[in-house]
């Protein structure tokens, strides 16, 4: 129902159409663009619509870039012998941050999820496959989620990738830092078990 305008109600209905963003959010999004400047809103408008123009997936490690291929597939400081396989974007950030990885990265662009019908198909794995057909790389590692998803996606790379020689490691899993062991539960205690180091 509109109890303002059309036009408003169009904001508010195309926010909250995006993730993670529900009504009442999209409410409070829409009342705050209104009450800014135009130009902050053109601002705005004009940075979504040249992301949308210039931004594109890299050819080698499908990450986002405006430049092709990306940065870090182009960094000589880089180390190329390691490919790190992500699900997502925002993955590969959060990996860059820590500041303690220097290898390639590998974006998957999702996970295996057959009850929403996303095949190998939807994924970047053929891309990925590509990359390994040189003999640069001697090792992948999976970083993927530790979800029902990504340890479904995991186990299917792993089969496919064991035959081609390549050393495949995965992220470590187990306790978070500042967690009480009472409250994690069986699967996580299990992988921190299985994960661990010398003290």
């Amino acid at each position: 129902m509109i109890y303002t305008s059309e036009a408003v109600e169009s904001v508010i209905e195309s926010l909250s159409s995006l993730p993670t963003i529900g009504r009442k959010t999209a409410q409070r999004l829409t009342l705050y663009l209104l009450r800014q400047p135009k130009a902050d809103v053109e601002r705005l408008a004009y940075a979504l619509l040249a992301m949308k123009e210039k931004v594109r997936y890299c050819s080698q490690c499908c990450n986002l870039t405006e430049a092709d291929p990306c940065a870090i597939c182009t960094s000589p400081k880089r180390n190329h012998t390691t490919i790190c396989v992500v699900e997502e974007p925002s993955d590969l950030f959060a990996i860059e941050r820590t500041h303690e990885y220097d290898g390639m990265y590998h974006v998957l662009h999702g996970a295996l999820n057959p009850l929403e019908g996303i095949s190998p198909n939807d994924l970047k794995i053929k891309e990925l496959l590509h990359r390994l057909g040189n003999d640069t790389v001697q090792e992948v590692i999976l970083a993927l989620n530790p979800n029902v998803e990504g340890e479904v996606t995991t186990q299917y790379l792993v089969k496919l990738l064991k035959p081609l020689g390549i050393r495949i490691s995965r992220l470590a899993r187990g306790i978070p830092m500042g967690s009480d062991l009472e409250f994690a539960d069986e699967a996580t205690i299990s992988r921190a078990l299985q994960g661990r180091v010398e003290a």
